[in-house]
């Protein structure tokens, strides 16, 4: 049975493939285009408020003030903005593991449509907002404690990264809504917690999500007993 750790090195051995390539300069691209658009809107909108409440800063401070903000929002912001994005390129990332390593099983997924894709992805979003606002009701009392508020966050994040990348795998082969996931609780929550700490890393971040939905295809599949061909496993 595939371990976490051997399904993460699967994942970085096929960073060199096109096709993955492919949608790592897509992802990024897109990813970085959204953080931009949202910073310059965050600043503009700074910018505005600080003038209507009559803030005088000074041209120098009131940029200042506009750049950390946008900073922090960027840095709160990405892993939200990543998963989405990484949720429209989903079937690109699954089918490359797949022509790769399970052949079988590529044939026998599911064909999501654009509709079902964009439901997907803002369902997954919707369940993050709401849960980190969940967490963040929770975390309000934990301030005391000091480092209560980001442990909170992290589990939660990783539980919530865990599922999200079980799905784009999953869901192409689940062909009854009910059916079991898989992968386990504690495993999910095992895989989550590791690319949620990558996502910490400054530019292994823009890898992360890429990573975390390869190596999920991969315990997928292999949870669910395929066999992966000889020639797969010196590649």
């Amino acid at each position: 049975m595939l371990s976490l750790p051997a399904a993460l090195g699967r994942a970085v051995g096929q960073l060199t493939d096109p096709a993955i390539l492919k949608v790592l300069a897509k992802s990024i691209g897109l990813t970085l285009v959204l953080l931009v658009a949202i910073g310059v809107a965050a600043g503009t909108g700074t910018d505005a408020l600080l003038s209507y409440w009559e803030f005088d800063f000074g041209s120098e401070a009131g940029a200042l003030v506009s750049v950390l903000l946008v900073l922090v929002g960027g840095f709160l912001l990405f892993r939200i903005i990543a998963l989405a994005v990484i949720q429209f390129f989903a079937d690109e990332i699954v089918e490359a593991v797949e022509l790769r390593h399970y052949p079988a099983e590529r044939a026998n997924a599911r064909k999501l449509d654009w509709r079902e894709e964009m439901a997907n992805s803002l369902r997954s979003t919707g369940r993050t907002i709401l849960v980190n606002f969940g967490a963040l009701i929770v975390a309000i009392p934990l301030l005391l404690t000091g480092i209560g508020p980001a442990v909170l966050f992290f589990i939660v994040n990783a539980w919530l990264l865990g599922r999200e990348l079980q799905d784009l795998a999953w869901i192409r082969h689940r062909h009854v809504r009910d059916a079991t996931p898989p992968i386990g609780g504690m495993e999910r929550l095992a895989l989550g917690a590791t690319i949620a700490g990558l996502l910490l890393v400054p530019f292994i971040n823009l890898l992360a999500p890429v990573l975390g939905a390869a190596a999920a295809c991969h315990l997928v599949h292999r949870r669910k007993g395929a066999a992966m061909p000889a020639t797969s496993h010196a590649a």
